[in-house]
């Protein structure tokens, strides 16, 4: 966002108010609060209706990076990126595939966690206390990014290049996140997750209108590209070779099982208020990867043709890019640009606010509870997670401050879909086929992260980028792991 017009007081004062207003969300959640335990707390009282669940999936699905890393992948590849709408796509097909009968398993047995299903599948601690470290490594890992980007997104706005604004973006932005958190829980985190998600949708639809008015057709800026093509010898007007063909692949595979199993997505098919409800907001979701992912291919498209000389890293501040030019376009442009602004950074908070909640239950019942038995009641287990979520965002904070000129953290992300797709064969398969057995799970989670972990670091001519001719270590891990799922299963299985 660095190359945006310095915002003057009424847009400051927009943003100021409008974040303010998710702090009043946090209260009116509060309130709302039937009791003082971990399900309610956590969950919602496993009563979000149609409307909330739809925009807190789609929020979970898409964050504010989202839009601006699909916009400066177009730019940089041109219309191969359309194939992103598969990746979306895939998301919730695999939903599909377990959370209808995880939600039914979830209403009978009162699970809170990623782990309480997987305990009560398998009855095997080991196993639970993988999937548990496995999900907190990641969303840390997505929250300390988040931070940083929202850090950086408060700097760009500001135009500050000494990093004071970096730093009081972090500070501030995470203070209001974690005191709605800890006021509503999955409430106020839902709630600030569908006022943010109306918000984008209608700012990107207005925003596209304005696109097309200022460039116009899209076939103007298609035959632009193709022309720069023939200049340049690329492939931005074509369709992909087939090393990107691979690539596209291997994303629309890691991305489907790796985003549909984060534990805060499993979060909210257990909080969802019955499987209805549950069944009609995935059959919504599954139309949301045309409107979101084409606005963000068109203005990549848009950019690219009409806005030159941006190379490497920054061309992910390609959107900040397009921005600047509505601002300068009109009045109702740069009003549109505030809006947006401010959606992005709820987006952000709201990838964040997810990220902060759902460690801070697994932390307080998967490890506390099991570390210290004899904790009197509920009441103070919510009290003991709200602590956690002070502390662990203070460490965040810590580390986001001190790494911001530093992005070796925020490489780590394209890790985070190599792991998590590691737990795929314990609830996709497990939940369907009741013959799997727990020590071989276990054993393949193990073998699946190490290869999975080990590949970016090898020095082989077939690896590149941490990929095996084109596909994520992730999936080259998870063929062992599910071997050995199989294979160890159906040997115990002839043993008894």
């Amino acid at each position: 966002m660095s190359n945006l017009l310095p915002l003057g007081y009424g847009a400051w004062t927009f943003i100021s108010i409008y974040l303010l207003s998710l702090l009043l969300i946090g209260w009116f959640a509060k309130k709302s609060r039937k009791e003082d335990t971990l399900s309610d707390f956590y969950l919602a009282g496993k009563g979000l209706g149609l409307g909330i669940l739809f925009l807190t999936l789609f929020a979970t699905q898409y964050s504010g990076n989202t839009f601006f890393g699909f916009t400066g992948a177009t730019y940089r590849i041109g219309y191969a990126w359309i194939l992103s709408i598969h990746f979306m796509t895939s998301i919730v097909v695999c939903y599909l595939l377990f959370a209808p009968k995880l939600h039914r398993l979830s209403k009978k047995y009162n699970f809170l966690t990623p782990a309480d299903y997987i305990q009560h599948r398998y009855n095997y601690n080991k196993l639970s206390l993988i999937i548990t470290i496995i999900g907190i490594a990641v969303l840390s890992n997505y929250l300390l990014a988040q931070l940083m980007a929202m850090g950086r997104a408060m700097q760009g706005i500001s135009g500050d290049t000494g990093g004071s604004f970096y730093i009081a973006g972090v500070l501030v932005l995470a203070t209001i996140i974690v005191i709605y958190g800890t006021m509503g829980g999955l409430r106020a985190v839902a709630w600030t997750d569908a006022i943010q998600g109306v918000i984008l949708l209608v700012g990107f639809a207005v925003l596209l209108i304005i696109l097309f008015d200022k460039f116009g057709p899209l076939s103007k800026a298609t035959a632009i590209i193709a022309n720069m093509d023939d200049i340049n010898n690329t492939r931005k007007s074509l369709v992909p070779d087939s090393q990107t063909c691979r690539l596209w692949l291997s994303y629309i595979i890691i991305l489907g099982f790796g985003l549909s199993l984060y534990p805060q997505a499993i979060q909210r098919i257990y909080a969802a208020k019955s499987e209805k409800v549950l069944k009609k907001s995935l059959a919504v979701m599954a139309f949301m990867p045309i409107p979101t992912m084409i606005i963000s291919v068109i203005a990549g498209i848009m950019a690219l043709a009409y806005i030159s000389g941006l190379e490497g890293a920054a061309t992910d501040q390609v959107f900040g890019q397009v921005l600047r030019e509505i601002q300068e376009y009109s009045l109702l442009g740069y009003g549109l640009s505030v809006v947006i602004l401010s959606a992005i950074l709820a987006a952000m908070m709201s990838t964040a606010d997810s990220a902060l909640l759902t460690i801070s239950s697994m932390f307080t019942k998967d490890i506390y509870a099991k570390i210290f038995k004899e904790t009197p009641n509920e009441k103070f287990l919510t009290l003991v997670g709200k602590f956690c979520s002070w502390g662990f965002l203070a460490l965040m904070i810590v580390f986001a401050i001190i790494l911001k000129d530093n992005t070796s953290l925020v490489k780590l992300m394209d890790r985070k879909l190599d792991l998590m797709i590691q737990v795929s064969p314990a609830f996709m398969l497990g939940i369907h086929f009741s013959w799997l057995k727990a020590k071989p799970v276990f054993w393949g989670i193990i073998c699946g992260t190490i290869i999975a972990l080990s590949i970016p670091y090898l020095d082989f001519s077939f690896i590149s980028k941490g990929k095996v001719f084109g596909f994520h270590a992730g999936l080259v891990g998870v063929v062992p792991n599910l071997a050995i799922a199989l294979i160890g299963s159906y040997f115990e299985r002839k043993k008894t």
